[in-house]
């Protein structure tokens, strides 16, 4: 989408949120390819002047392919403790292809909580500001060891809206596994119909067909209007896109790719 390409080549601070099933495979394991796919996209934005910071989710996947035990334990306990184990191994993982790549990376784990105190605030935003004008990419994840509402609820979505609210991003990109916004289930129904261009979250909602979340996230396309809604009140775009895609960022800077644009500032009224 042409659209789509403008507003990635004008944009310089970009967020990227990294959705599970982007980081897994067909059995919920770490697709160490497409963790390289996305260092190798990161690099080339940055090659290109702009400023990156990635919100990760991932870290549950990233346990069970550590240890292989627990996986199917539906007790909170030991969810979070999977996540535990599995941030230290999705930060492995950020760090060894990005440092190829000679770009040094920074680990922030944030709660809700961090964002309704003044006090917390800024020293994040200090923190963020000084990393990535040393050029090192930021890397933010819910923490899950202390709290349970991104393993519940929306798989870091709002989290991703919340860290490009506070920097005063130019653009939010949620890399999901799906191409964009569908009327309905494309993997049910072949005459789904992909909306390229959202102006009104309402007649949005009230148009398509929610669907499931999915197998190995906690967020579905629910999540994703709410980011995009809080997005929209700062008239910043929200772009969702497949992240399973090698290079989809790259094509999406020169030519037309398969995707969902929230127009930031047509959404700013909306609810």
């Amino acid at each position: 989408m042409e659209r789509i390409a403008e507003i990635l080549n004008a944009s310089r601070k970009i967020v990227l949120k990294i959705g599970s099933n982007v980081l897994s495979d067909g059995d919920g394991r770490v697709d160490q390819q497409n963790v390289k796919n996305i260092a190798e996209q990161v690099h080339f934005l940055m090659d290109r002047g702009k400023q990156v910071l990635i919100v990760s989710s991932g870290a549950g996947i990233c346990g069970v392919g550590a240890i292989n035990k627990w996986a199917r334990r539906d007790d909170i306990n030991y969810k979070q403790a999977l996540c535990a184990i599995g941030q230290v191994e999705l930060m492995l993982g950020y760090k060894k292809f990005l440092n190829e790549r000679r770009i040094h990376v920074a680990q922030m784990l944030l709660t809700n909580e961090d964002f309704s105190d003044n006090n917390r605030i800024l020293h994040i935003r200090n923190t963020l500001f000084t990393l990535l004008d040393e050029g090192v990419v930021p890397i933010i994840n819910e923490n899950d060891s202390v709290s349970v509402e991104e393993i519940e609820m929306g798989d870091n979505d709002m989290l991703a809206a919340r860290t490009a609210e506070l920097w005063d991003a130019d653009v939010l990109v949620l890399m999901s596994d799906i191409d964009g916004i569908y009327d309905k289930s494309p993997k049910e129904y072949e005459d789904a119909r992909l909306i390229r261009e959202v102006y009104d979250l309402g007649e949005l909602e009230s148009s398509i067909d929610m669907g499931p979340k999915s197998s190995f996230g906690t967020g579905g396309i629910g999540s994703k209007i709410e980011a995009a809604r809080l997005m929209g009140r700062y008239s910043i775009p929200t772009i969702l896109l497949n992240g399973r895609n090698g290079g989809a960022l790259m094509r999406a800077l020169s030519e037309r790719i398969d995707a969902t644009l929230f127009h930031g500032a047509a959404l700013s009224s909306t609810r």
